[in-house]
């Protein structure tokens, strides 16, 4: 409201302004061009420069006319409206405005605002607006791009800009940062002549705040002749002038506090502190000991965005003072510390500014590569405080990228912690005071975080295809992980190396693991792919062949852990079956085996014992594959006694997804794709042991899952940062409580009676009878009560922390094997998604659906366990669109596991799993209705087909292995569970899915749905829903021929028809619901009768909805269930509809033609507020007249008041007065009831009268009707009845609604919405 009240402020305030001779033409205007200045000052961007483009098209046209004036009146008026986003809208429009028409005068647009917005007469409710309509202004001008080239104008607004500063409360400094920005795109020439107008040449004016030092630094840049003539020689870096200095640049920080952004006049003493030569006095006096004195972050962020801008202008000397100050440890802390959330990180601004240097220094790689060594050399505790995935080393240039990754190999071999830019945080300062340091933990961090880093580079060299660099870094990482020199020799330049400290256990270790990170960013699909299409090695076949190579220089190189002669001769047997398998590379499972037997065997350097035995079997796998690929499989092994090589490679596998590496996951992945068709049952057992340990006892005992991150935390949980360990005061207190409380709980009653004979015994325990009571104990008896008490509680803590744990022990094995788990899903993903037609996947069902089943998704690790086996079942089994071959000879199997999933299905609690387990009964059911019967059919199946009637004979089900009697009788079970069971998991629309797939099934529990119509609420709501649903599947009416869905309909419209009648009036809820329930369903049967044209018996369904029209209206006139009278209105309304009956329209009396008649109670609740009441509103004398003329209480229709309505022609044929109230025929016919039912030709000629069926209509219905209907003659098309009208007497009527056509019973509906019957004879 406050924006249109502004807005229409605004049109009038310019409308009065607008002369006399333009008003004629503003009012041409079309309300499109008005309503462009309502959409200027929109909030969305788009509609605002919309409207704007818009307003500058349609003045284009009309530059000379009225609407120019409007225009530059209306956004003068709107530069100084109230609203925050309106004023710069209005501004920038007018910008462009001055912009398009360059003949405008600024000056004159100038002169206009200042009287608009008047300075000199200032008052409190207008000040607001006139200080911004102002300063609106001059940017409108400004932002034109005309200002810097009009000198009058200009000299105008620097004058207002003046005038406008001196309002600081309202506008703050607004207007000097826009006489900056105005100033800075004046050219030089017109300088001499504004300096003494925009300058004081008081340098404590020029130090008093950042415009004014900003205006000073301009002036200096563009006139440095004259300010040298009107200030002389000023010295900013002075000792006088230093404190001041500093507090401006503070209270430029300030300023650009929410904008987190550098100053212009931090930048501008940057500059002029290097023009100079005063850097080093700037830098150390000002930036460092002046602003980083107090910690103020916008302070502290201002400096850190002075560092990243700095960079491209210094020199190395320059660099390493600015580098390697207490700026840069400040920088490192804030790296450090700032992990908290929703707190302002300044990395990302940080790596943008160090990339806009290295893009514009390509040209100098030394000065790349000092910045990049100097950010790495700030470390904590010797960590970098960079992270080591900062990308921003693939804008270095080569030479620069090779000196990096020199120097960090450099200060990996000899670490030289004195050229570091080490810091501390506070945490760390307090925690490390009573604790002395550790020698080497710096050079172990160091050396961690330099591996990581080369890890984390190999990315961008492969993308750029460095391959000189990726063999270097390669070959450093294999030999310092699993190699050590014995003597240097020029053929092996890691030789050359000298470690100044010497390479520990742990150390190796992490170069293990980084040069395993290493080998899988190398061994992705995508880069094997492209180096296979090259004819290159896999980078893994490269390392392998060094490996051999430093093997084979014993003299010179010998390995961490020497090879024993057995490890040898696996060495050499695997190079051996490696060439093997190089010749067969063609071969998809070559390749895959050739990836298995690198990875294990660049793995036998880290494990020796495990993958020796690994390489030995996997050999022997391999050979007995390739035989088997060459050569027909036997009928018979040749020793019974050793397993098949597809479970000894099924145990490979999972040993090696035991072992926490994603190269491994995918390589098992990939030999077991392969794999999959020579599957066995008891390989797929070894498989659901691991998923389903329940199905197996001994299932603990057949994988070992090993945690190599746990260990590696054990044996370096010294090296874990101390502020992790140290916590506040208050957290201390926080954990004391939780620990006792958890004591509390643990506290059994065996440790209440030992502490009880403990106080017994020293007589801590005063008792009754004691002739020591009042005695008090000596020292020695308390010494030694005091010592048992604490061996006591000393054993009791020990059991605790046992217990402690035990318990986390067991939390640690249950997220190990769901993790294992996780893995192990992955073959079974692969089997069920490349190998569908596996007849193994039946057995996988159950043991998935145990997984869901038992999941209760507490952990992180178990949600994602179920996520996955959810996928697995959903996407890749139920959803594909072929299934299990092969199953012909097992049905019987396959059909009891059917069952026994329905059942399972039906026995849970909850719909979500029941979901599960009833689509996998669906999944079964598909694949027994595509697999082929065997050739030999057993003699009851051979009887059931016989039995089976020839109509049925061309279903596909024939020829198939199911069995529908056995199939139906199992979802008939579950459907009468979920009819009468009141918290049944199943669901409709799981029936619904099962319809609509198997329609055969659909048609044999029909009638278990119709039966259920007359039971109890609950089974006959859901019957009801369940079946009005099934009816209108399409394919449930292929499976019935014409007479047999007619009586199927006719069936289920009797029974749903019997049970309305058996309801009576509904007085609860249920019964209501009831009602309802049943109507839904009549409406679905009787719209599939009208849009198939069906012909069934509705004569009884008429009748009974008649009995009901009475009570539905009673009940809504009382107001009982208010929401359910009037949607069983509704559904009983639209029922009468299909049947040829019209709702009649409630409409509003009018006094003025409709007698008085007495209000009821209920009529008084109802009336509206605001409206004259019956006494006195004026009444005809002729109504009045009417009323008291009436013969009877009931009105008949000829002496019912007029319509309302639009007048109507008038119809010859009158209907019986029953039927216009009602909508059902009449009760009692004058016609003789021997004659045939009459056509509407002859219903006209014999028209009952009024007065002889008046006594049928309700007192409680004796209300205003619509007029009467009109009747039209029959079509001559035929309808699909199959026996002509009968001439027979007192027999029933059939109503059709094959065709449509004039109503029998209508109340005042139009012609086009009506359904046409025809009445046909119906046989006892």
């Amino acid at each position: 409201m406050a924006e249109m009240e502004e807005q229409e402020l605004a049109d009038r305030m310019s409308w009065e302004e607008v002369t006399e001779a333009d008003r004629r033409g503003l009012l041409e205007h079309s309300r499109e061009f008005l309503d462009l200045f309502w959409d200027i000052a929109k909030m969305e961007q788009q509609t605002r420069l919309e409207a704007t483009e818009k307003l500058l098209e349609y003045l284009r046209a009309r530059p000379e006319g009225s609407e120019m004036k409007y225009a530059l009146k209306r956004l003068i008026t709107g530069l100084g409206m109230m609203r925050e986003h309106a004023r710069p809208c209005y501004s920038l429009a007018l910008a462009q405005l001055l912009q398009s028409f360059e003949d405008i005068p600024l000056l004159s647009i100038l002169q206009q605002i200042q009287e608009k917005y008047k300075l000199d007469s200032l008052t409190k409710a207008t000040m607001r607006s006139s200080l911004f309509g102002n300063l609106f202004g001059v940017l409108a001008l400004f932002q034109s791009g005309r200002l810097v080239k009009d000198l009058e104008a200009l000299l105008e607004c620097v004058k207002l800009l003046q005038a406008l500063a001196q309002h600081h409360n309202h506008l703050q400094e607004q207007p000097r940062r826009a006489l900056v920005d105005i100033l800075s795109e004046v050219p030089d020439n017109l300088w001499q002549g504004l300096l003494p107008k925009v300058l004081s040449t008081d340098l404590d004016v020029i130090l008093s705040s950042p415009e004014h030092l900003e205006l000073f630094l301009l002036a200096r840049k563009k006139a440095p002749a004259k300010l040298q003539k009107a200030m002389g020689s000023v010295n900013l870096f002075s000792d006088e002038n230093l404190p001041r200095l500093v507090e401006v640049l503070r209270r430029a920080a300030a300023s650009v506090k929410k904008e987190q952004k550098l100053p212009p006049v931090a930048l501008g003493m940057l500059r002029l502190a290097l023009e100079e030569d005063k850097f080093p006095q700037f830098w150390k006096q000002v930036v460092e000991q002046g602003l980083l004195q107090k910690q103020l972050w916008p302070v502290n962020y201002m400096c850190f965005y002075l560092l990243g801008t700095a960079l491209p202008l210094l020199s190395k000397e320059q660099l390493q003072l600015v580098l390697r100050g207490d700026l840069a440890r400040l920088l490192g802390e804030h790296m450090v510390t700032s992990q908290v959330q929703n707190k302002f990180k300044f990395l990302p601004e940080l790596t943008k500014l160090v990339v806009t240097f290295l893009e514009g220094s390509r040209d100098d790689p030394e000065k790349q590569l000092a910045v990049l060594v100097d950010l790495t050399s700030i470390t904590n505790q010797g960590l970098p405080a960079i992270p080591t995935f900062w990308h921003v080393t693939r804008f270095l240039s080569p030479r620069a990228l090779q000196g990096y990754v020199a120097w960090l190999q450099e200060m990996f071999i000899q670490p030289k912690l004195d050229s570091l830019v080490d810091f501390s945080t506070g945490v760390q300062k307090k925690a490390w005071k009573a604790t002395p340091s550790m020698p080497g933990r710096a050079v172990f961090r160091l050396r961690k975080w330099i591996i990581h880093r080369l890890v984390s580079m190999i990315d961008h060299m492969v993308q750029e295809k460095d391959e000189a660099m990726i063999n270097q870094l390669a070959r450093f990482c294999l030999f310092h992980s699993f190699f050590k020199t014995k003597k240097p020799v020029a053929q092996i330049p890691e030789t050359k190396h000298q470690f100044s400290v010497p390479l520990e256990a742990r150390d190796r270790e992490i170069i293990s693991d980084g040069f395993f990170s290493l080998l899988q960013a190398l061994s992705s699909p995508v880069r094997e792919a492209a180096a296979q299409a090259l004819g290159g090695q896999l980078w893994t076949h490269r390392l392998l062949q060094l490996a051999n190579t430093l093997l084979n220089q014993n003299r010179n190189v010998t390995p961490v852990t020497p090879f024993t002669t057995q490890q040898r001769e696996a060495w050499d047997q695997m190079l051996q079956t490696l060439k093997e398998l190089e010749a067969r590379s063609s071969e998809a499972k070559a390749t895959a085996f050739h990836h298995l037997l690198l990875l294990v065997g660049i793995n036998l350097f880290k494990s020796p014992a495990e993958s020796c035995d690994l390489l030995g079997d996997i050999q022997a796998c391999i050979k007995k594959s390739m035989e088997e690929t060459a050569q027909q499989p036997r009928a018979k092994a040749t020793n019974s006694e050793e397993p098949p090589w597809v479970e000894v490679m099924v145990e490979i596998l999972l040993t090696l997804l035991s072992k926490p590496s994603h190269l491994m996951r995918r390589v098992a992945r990939n030999v077991f794709g392969h794999i999959c068709s020579h599957l066995t049952h008891r390989a797929l057992e070894l498989i659901l042991v691991v998923v389903n340990p329940e199905s197996s006892q001994d299932a603990e005992d057949n994988v070992v899952v090993t945690d190599d991150a746990a260990e590696e935390q054990v044996r370096n949980g010294k090296d874990k940062d101390d502020e992790n360990k140290n916590s506040d005061s208050e957290g201390e207190e926080e954990e004391d409580e939780e620990s006792e409380e958890e004591r509390d709980k643990d506290v059994d009653p065996g440790f209440r009676e030992q502490l009880m004979e403990v106080l017994r015994a020293g007589k801590a325990l005063g008792e009754g009878d004691s002739e020591d009571d009042g005695e008090e104990l000596d020292d020695e008896a308390m010494m030694a009560l005091d010592k048992n008490l604490a061996s006591l509680f000393a054993e009791q803590k020990l059991r605790i922390q046992a217990r402690q744990d035990e318990k986390m022990k067991l939390q640690k094995e249950k997220a190990l094997r769901w993790d294992f788990q996780i893995r192990v899903l992955d073959l079974i993903e692969v089997l069920v998604s490349k190998h569908p037609k596996n007849a193994l996947i039946l057995e996988l069902i159950e043991p998935l659906l145990s997984i869901i089943r038992r999941s209760s998704g507490g952990s992180k690790q178990e949600r994602d366990l179920l996520h996955k086996t959810a996928r697995i079942l959903t996407e890749n089994l139920f959803r594909t669109r072929q299934c299990c071959q092969g199953v012909g000879a097992r049905a019987d199997a396959v059909h009891a596991q059917l069952e026994q999933l329905v059942q399972q299905a039906s026995r849970q609690t909850d719909s979500s799993i029941a979901f599960y387990y009833f689509n996998a009964s669906l999944y079964l059911l598909r694949v027994l209705k595509m697999n082929p019967a065997p050739k030999s059919v057993p003699k009851k199946r051979q009887k059931k087909q016989k039995a089976v009637p020839e109509s049925s004979s061309k279903d596909p089900q024939i020829t198939s292995c199911l069995d529908l009697m056995r199939v139906t009788s199992a979802y008939s079970a579950a459907l009468s569970s979920f009819l009468t069971k009141r918290n049944s998991p199943l669901t409709i629309p799981m029936f619904l899915c099962l319809f609509s797939r198997h329609p055969m099934i659909c048609k044999n529990l029909v009638p278990i749905m119709v039966q259920h119509i007359a039971g109890p609420t609950r089974p006959h709501n859901q019957a009801c829903q369940l079946l009005q649903k099934s009816l209108c599947i399409s394919e449930l009416k292929v499976c019935f021929e014409d007479a047999e869905w007619e009586q199927l309909i006719s069936g289920v419209m009797a029974q749903a028809a019997k049970n309305l009648q058996a309801l009576g009036t509904p007085q609860t809820k249920p019964e209501h619901q009831r009602e309802a329930s049943s109507l839904e369903l009549l409406n679905s049967i009787l719209r599939t009768i009208s849009n198939k044209k069906l012909t069934v018996d509705l004569t009884g369904l008429l009748g009974v909805l008649q009995s009901q029209q009475q009570k539905m209206t009673e009940n809504l006139q009382q107001g009982e269930h208010a929401n359910t009278s009037s949607r069983l209105q509704d559904l009983y309304w639209q029922a009468m509809k299909y049947l040829g009956a019209q709702r009649p329209k409630l409409e509003k009396e009018d006094t003025k033609k409709v007698p008085s008649i007495p209000q009821s109670p209920i009529s008084m609740k109802q009336k509206k507020k605001g409206f004259l009441p019956e006494t006195k509103k004026r009444k005809k004398r002729k109504a009045e007249d009417m009323a008291q003329e009436a013969p009877s209480p009931a009105a008949t229709a000829a002496d019912l008041p007029p319509s309302t309505g639009k007048k109507r022609k008038k119809v010859k044929a009158k209907l019986p007065a029953q039927a216009q109230v009602n909508g059902t025929p009449p009760a009692k016919s004058p016609v003789p009831s021997d004659s045939p039912a009459k056509t509407p030709k002859q219903q006209k000629q014999q028209t009952p009268k009024a007065a002889q069926v008046s006594e049928a209509i309700p007192t409680s219905l004796a209300e205003p009707v619509a007029e009467k209907p009109h009747l039209k003659p029959l079509p001559k098309k035929r309808v699909l009845g199959k026996s002509p009208l009968s001439p027979l007497p007192r027999k029933k009527a059939r109503l059709s609604l094959a065709t449509r056509g004039p109503l029998l019973f209508q109340f005042g509906a139009k012609k086009k919405k009506t359904l046409r019957f025809t009445m046909s004879s119906s046989k006892k």
